[in-house]
């Protein structure tokens, strides 16, 4: 069998040159997709929805980056770009992009930017409608607003309040307020449609105080706390009966008593800052929920054009969210992961995307040793893995010529984060020279082996029913003749298909492939041979 694998080019594929095909089988729909992929970033203990979270975000977003002076945070889509430059420092962050410019979120990850009508802009952006009349520029806030589902109505409301807030604590940094505190002071029943939207949207800022500063806060809270006791009842009583949020009322009084004792304590650090919002896992899921909102509210699968801007303003909200660059790497990671799986697996770009992602996963986790971070890549290198390996121990029931480059690139996304649970978070790692473990060759000598003898096992299913079909005919069927032939195709196909990209991470793919089918099919004639002997011997 050994020659079926000589005298082949073994090349490399690659992403540049080889466009990756359509799948040749339909996707599962996103929620089966996914059903199977947890958030590593971890379960919240409150019950806040998914709307209600994404709504939280947006308030922590346009809280962070409100401006002394009042002014919108302005983006010009580029169809509307003046010819003069702004300054980066410019209050209103005025900046444009030409029509030819890349986005260098985009660039950075090898991505080029659609141009002309194809631009992926977000909805609402561009020169106009179709009957030439020009639009007004899109701020970022407008953009952010559009891209999370926030009404024009709530937003109105948000905004009205936080400068309300800002008049009334001049000089204060953001970190250092409470803003769901502060919204429930600002906002009245008057700001509502009606009652009922107004007691919703207060039980929703009081699960928010009660998810960062009682079930998910920053720093460890002994339950008999008497702030803490304050604070479940007033949020218990008030799911009963709406609190009266005046500055005077006693109910008001005890609430902010109580919220300001617990977000006060200090965590050591050099800034005075409040601490609501910036415990784990819920400052990891508001911040998912931002990120969330770079990609096209009319293609799930694609970033929009204004990413760049986008992203920028999200990274205000790191002081509020206890956030930092690492923290936005690895959820970045995710949020492209599970795009990529939850949309069915068919963007390609978004595995690129988050493999080179990835890269800087792998950078941070050689330079720190703060432990909920390492907590949070373990778990979230693991799910990764996990997803991959579910398709690589048996690879050849996934792939085929016909999706293989999808196939390459879940490889190096499991071998890099095998690289990094291993080299990076590995005690055991630590304890041997790093001579002695090459991770990325184990890795694919595993899924290799464990393929092809998934592979040769149905290939024994397939002859074993053969041979029992055939049991009282006059002329049985050459059993072993036919699953020699059925394991030379296999053979043939693992060295035209799969080594080639196996190779890339290991130099003996196909020597690995060989002779795991020689063993196989060796253990198989051994059996057929002491069968047969035991069959004569009998008789």
């Amino acid at each position: 069998m050994a020659h079926l694998f000589r005298d082949l080019s073994l090349g490399h594929s690659k992403r540049e040159t080889t466009p990756p095909p359509p799948p040749l089988t339909a996707m599962p729909t996103t929620n089966e997709a996914a059903a199977d992929l947890p958030s590593p970033l971890g379960e919240l203990a409150s019950q806040l929805s998914l709307s209600e979270l994404r709504l939280t975000a947006y308030e922590i977003f346009v809280a962070a980056c409100r401006t002394s002076s009042g002014k919108p945070l302005t983006f010009i889509p580029n169809s509307d770009s003046p010819g003069h430059h702004h300054s980066p420092s410019s209050p209103g962050l005025q900046r444009s992009l030409t029509s030819t410019a890349a986005s260098k979120v985009k660039k950075a990850f090898g991505l080029k930017s659609p141009s002309g009508s194809a631009s992926k802009k977000s909805p609402g952006s561009g020169s106009g409608s179709g009957t030439g009349k020009p639009r007004r520029p899109l701020t970022v806030g407008e953009l952010m607003r559009s891209q999370m589902g926030v009404s024009e109505a709530m937003d109105s409301r948000v905004r009205r309040a936080l400068l309300r807030i800002a008049a009334a604590q001049v000089g204060r940094r953001i970190e250092s307020v409470v803003v769901p505190l502060e919204l429930l002071q600002q906002l009245k029943l008057s700001d509502f449609i009606d009652q009922q939207e107004y007691d919703a949207w207060q039980k929703r800022t009081l699960k928010v105080l009660e998810a960062g500063l009682l079930l998910h806060p920053r720093l460890p809270l002994d339950k008999s706390y008497s702030a803490a006791q304050r604070l479940r009842q007033v949020i218990q009583g008030a799911l009963d009966r709406p609190i009266e949020t005046g500055k005077n009322n006693e109910s008001m009084q005890v609430l902010r008593s109580a919220v300001m004792a617990l977000a006060s304590r200090s965590d050591g650090s050099l800034h005075e800052s409040c601490h609501w919002s910036d415990g784990f896992p819920l400052n990891l899921r508001l911040y998912e929920m931002l990120l969330e909102a770079c990609f096209d509210a009319n293609d799930e699968t694609a970033i929009i054009e204004e990413v760049d801007e986008l992203m920028e303003h999200i990274k205000k909200t790191w002081g509020i969210l206890g956030m930092n660059q690492m923290f936005h790497n690895i959820c970045f990671t995710w949020v492209l992961f599970h795009r990529f799986v939850a949309t069915g697996q068919v963007e390609m770009d978004l595995l690129y995307m988050a493999d080179s992602q990835l890269a800087e996963v792998a950078k941070d986790a050689k330079t720190t040793k703060d432990p909920e971070y390492s907590k949070i890549l373990s778990s979230t290198l693991s799910s990764i893995l996990g997803w991959a390996e579910k398709r690589l121990l048996a690879y050849h029931d996934t792939f085929d010529g016909g999706n293989i480059d999808t196939m390459q690139a879940i490889v190096s996304l499991g071998v890099a984060a095998a690289k990094i649970l291993v080299e990076d978070i590995s005690n055991e790692y630590r304890r041997r020279r790093k001579g002695e473990v090459d991770v990325a060759r184990n890795r694919i000598d595993t899924y290799i082996r464990s393929s092809l003898r998934t592979a040769f096992a149905q290939l024994m299913e397939k002859a074993d029913s053969s041979r029992r079909a055939s049991k009282n005919q006059p002329n049985p069927l050459p059993v072993l003749a036919i699953l020699a032939k059925d394991v030379g195709d296999l053979a043939i196909n693992e060295k035209e298909v799969f080594s080639p990209i196996l190779k890339q991470w290991h130099p003996f793919a196909a020597g690995v492939a060989v002779a795991t089918l020689h063993a196989c099919y060796g253990n198989e004639l051994k059996q057929s041979i002491s069968d047969s002997r035991g069959r004569f011997s009998g008789q």
